[in-house]
């Protein structure tokens, strides 16, 4: 299995260097030059497997130079029953009345609460033994842009791993009190976090400048260093997640709830569109989907796209108590182009140079018709996410987060707007008690605490359902990072933190 760039198809690297790399040269994300089938009769023996078992099968038929050994040792080390709380690290809550057919996939029982455990707790023993492979004896930097969930779960992952170092930015006012906690109070020897006086775009902008910024690269490569990343635009990050999305139909099927062969809809709360995207990828590999619904919260420049073929970043940026899903630039929808285009990476990089240059892209009326064959894209504003959180409690005794709220009500809008009642596998990405202050106030009408810990007992009290435990432990965690910086100081704060001096 080798790998191509979205922005130049003669880039062609093996799995451990597109790991390794985490982006190309020219800007330009790698992507699988062909995919692994599977049969229903292959997926029946996925059924029979446990999700450690499907994770070795699905990620050996991509990572083709790694042995067999050293995939299992990743795949066991990631998923314990230590770590997720139990075998089964993504389990199904299912909400059937009604118009409602959800299998709500929670993807958020991992050290940080968050669906970003599910790949960065396997990317590092995939990265370490990648830079073995590709670039024996140097010491990978992790640079992590996160609009909340990514950073934490990227330093928990990497936490004093020999060989590297990992540092994270972050938009100051950007991500929620908890989200905040969580990195500022990060163990680790090997760790750096800083805030960016701008927000998540920003960030993420910032870091693929650094990438590929030549002066900078040439500093790391005289210390012995090279860049990595741990953002979704690595395909160690992506690939974990195509495993969950065959686990969850497996589990569906092994519980009566479909029969094999039977079709599924897809519903992810999106923001950088990795998410939803690795379901896609999962639907060219033999997975019976049917449709993929893009849910959005108010920065709803994917929904646009989605309807009319045009990307537009040159808009309204919204803080929202989904926080996570602030992003005017989803960097994975340059992986779905380059596939909706046959592998056309000159068309590929002309629009992302346009929406470099210009702000906004539009598509050819082919790739047009392919996305709409494929997606369906709705929004959710605040309030309609707290009034959804508000309601689900209350009719189904199930509390939810923020961004799996959007997700419930963009569903909701799809089935009333189309009548399509295929069951749903919709991914629940975060705990509730990583935004107790939203959620609280969804389900309560009582006088908020002003701590957020505070909010944090009190939505449980109010709920009876029990506070994470990496999350209660905040309370007392020390914090150790405070400093903030502008985005143009960002290279310069990176090379400061390597001791390499700007």
């Amino acid at each position: 299995m080798k790998y191509n760039s979205t922005r130049n198809k003669n880039a062609v690297v093996s799995a451990s260097q597109a790991i390794a790399q985490g982006i190309s040269e020219e800007g330009g994300l790698f992507v699988p030059q062909e995919l692994p089938k599977y049969s229903l009769e292959e997926m029946n023996d996925l059924c029979r497997l446990d999700y450690r078992g499907r994770a070795k099968k699905i990620m050996g038929d991509f990572l083709s130079d790694f042995t067999q050994e050293e995939i299992n040792e990743s795949v066991d080390s990631a998923y314990t029953a230590e770590k997720f709380g139990s075998d089964n690290p993504s389990p199904i809550s299912y909400i059937e009345s009604g118009d409602k057919k959800m299998a709500v996939l929670e993807l958020w029982h991992g050290p940080t609460c968050a669906f970003k455990d599910m790949a960065l707790q396997i990317l590092p023993h995939l990265l370490t033994k990648s830079v073995k492979k590709a670039c024996s004896g140097k010491e990978a930097v992790i640079l992590v842009a996160t609009s909340g969930d990514t950073g934490k779960a990227a330093l928990e992952g990497f936490k004093d791993v020999d060989g590297v170092r990992i540092m994270v930015f972050y938009p100051v006012d950007g991500v929620s009190p908890m989200q905040k906690r969580q990195m500022a109070t990060q163990k680790g020897n090997n760790v750096s976090v800083m805030a960016i006086k701008g927000n998540f775009d920003d960030a993420q902008t910032g870091v693929k400048k650094i990438f590929t910024d030549s002066a900078v690269k040439a500093k790391l490569a005289e210390h012995n260093m090279l860049f990595s990343s741990a953002n979704s635009i690595n395909w160690g990050r992506l690939l974990p997640q195509i495993v969950y999305y065959f686990s969850a139909y497996c589990d569906m099927v092994n519980e009566g709830k479909i029969t094999m062969g039977d079709g599924v809809n897809v519903v992810v709360p999106t923001g950088n569109f990795g998410n939803i995207l690795a379901s896609f990828y999962a639907m060219n590999m033999g997975l019976p989907v049917k449709k993929f619904i893009c849910a959005s919260n108010a920065n709803n420049v994917l929904t646009d796209f989605i309807r009319t073929g045009t990307y537009d970043k040159q808009r309204t940026f919204y803080t929202t108590m989904s926080p996570s899903m602030d992003i005017l630039v989803s960097s994975n929808l340059e992986r779905l182009l380059y596939h909706l285009t046959d592998g056309n990476a000159e068309k590929v990089s002309e629009w992302m140079k346009a929406l470099s240059t210009e702000g906004k892209y539009r598509v050819d009326e082919d790739v047009k018709a392919k996305l709409t064959q494929y997606f369906w894209g709705g929004f959710c504003d605040d309030e309609n996410t707290q009034k959804t959180i508000r309601e689900l409690y209350q009719e189904e005794n199930y509390l939810c987060d923020t961004h799996t709220a959007v997700a419930v009500n963009v569903y909701e809008q799809y089935v009333s707007e189309t009548g399509d009642k295929t069951p749903a596998i919709l991914a629940s990405t975060a705990s509730p008690y990583k935004f107790a202050k939203s959620v609280l106030t969804a389900v309560t009408e009582e006088a908020l605490p002003e701590d957020e810990f505070a909010m944090v007992d009190a939505l449980s009290a109010a709920t009876k359902t029990a506070v994470p435990a990496p999350l209660a432990a905040l309370k007392e965690a020390e914090v150790r990072f405070t400093a903030e910086c502008a985005v143009e100081e960002m290279p310069a704060a990176v090379l400061n933190g390597l001791g390499l001096e700007a």
